[in-house]
């Protein structure tokens, strides 16, 4: 039986993306551009609520990793947003690659594995991969793209989304393996976002129809989270005589300016084993003097490497995550994703 996918796009009163006329297979006589080694991603800026009006359009948040697909004439290769090679790391993305009526693209997605729900699931994803640090091949994930930079020998980066998303759809359309198209949805943002939310998904993105792909947060592409999701520094554990495991709570702590500053801990969200393999990790990484400045009882420190993916319910008055929840660990090259608060917060 094959699992529900997409569950907002099952919504019969949300309209789905389709192409607007089939693509003239005939391709424009211009001069073929070199295929980039590696393009820098473009990133979504965190938002409270969504835009309105019709310049904007809409896709389900995934939560897993991003990737770029690079395809040139049956060679495959599979870089994270960090630009490190994960080919062989996600077989069944490759051989998907493979197959696809193209001789050359680049692809940007989201790798992700799906609960029974149709749901993204970030720590199944990282499970199947080993963990931090760990080698394993994932055959069960699945790469949603939801746009395309390079094409048939031309780069689109200077081309509008709702060009390169025409080309995408195009030959996605339709596609139901370790490949498939991230879909538009249409509709209003605000109604779109609490249908995301009844579902439980991680929220919505909205992206600009007119915009050209620049890598970066820029503000053409927008994310509106049901639940706040960020990644954040362990530096450390609450001992515990009566928690499995041994940990009481993980010591958690943000980028700021060229340090690190404290935003609390997170006790909930770890089942044993996850407490288990954390402490042991966290103790190879034991330090007598604290990443920043923590005071209190049966605290152990760690030198911060590990990166926690945690989600929250917003701040407290004192800078620290209000009834956060550990979702898993991010790889060790996920460094750049760790939350940078501002100098004011």
């Amino acid at each position: 039986m094959r699992r529900p996918s997409k569950p907002l796009l099952h919504d019969d009163s949300v309209a789905k993306s389709r192409p607007r006329r089939a693509r003239d297979p005939a391709q424009p006589n211009l001069p073929f551009d070199r295929m980039p080694e590696r393009i820098e991603p473009a990133l979504a800026l965190l938002k409270p609520k969504p835009p309105s009006g019709p310049d904007w359009t809409y896709e389900v948040k995934f939560d897993g990793y991003r990737l770029a697909v690079h395809i040139e004439h049956g060679n495959v290769r599979i870089l994270t947003r960090g630009g490190h090679d994960w080919t062989r790391r996600f077989p069944a993305i490759k051989d998907a690659a493979k197959k696809l009526n193209v001789g050359t693209a680049i692809l940007d997605g989201e790798a992700v594995i799906l609960d029974d729900r149709g749901r993204s699931d970030f720590g199944a994803l990282q499970r199947s991969l080993g963990g931090r640090g760990g080698k394993k091949v994932s055959a069960e994930a699945i790469f949603f793209a939801f746009d395309v930079m390079y094409f048939d020998g031309h780069l689109l980066t200077n081309t509008e989304l709702s060009v390169r998303r025409h080309l995408l759809t195009d030959f996605l359309d339709g596609a139901t393996g370790a490949i498939q198209l991230s879909e538009e949805v249409e509709g209003d943002g605000d109604d779109l976002l609490e249908k995301a939310c009844e579902y439980g998904l991680e929220g919505i993105i909205a992206k600009h129809r007119d915009s050209k792909y620049r890598s970066g947060r820029t503000g053409d592409w927008l994310k509106i989270k049901c639940v706040q999701s960020e990644s954040f520094f362990v530096i450390g554990y609450e001992k515990s005589s009566v928690a499995r495991g041994g940990i009481g709570s993980l010591l958690l702590a943000a980028r700021q300016g060229d340090g690190l500053r404290s935003v609390g801990s997170v006790g909930t969200g770890f089942k044993e084993r996850d407490a288990i393999e954390l402490k042991q990790m966290l103790d190879e990484l034991k330090t007598k003097r604290p990443a920043v400045p923590l005071k209190g009882r049966n605290l152990v420190f760690a030198q911060p490497t590990l990166i926690a993916e945690i989600h929250f319910r917003g701040w407290t008055s004192d800078g620290n995550l209000r009834h956060a929840s550990y979702k898993g660990l991010r790889d060790e090259q996920d460094n750049s994703k760790v939350f940078k608060l501002t100098d004011t917060d």
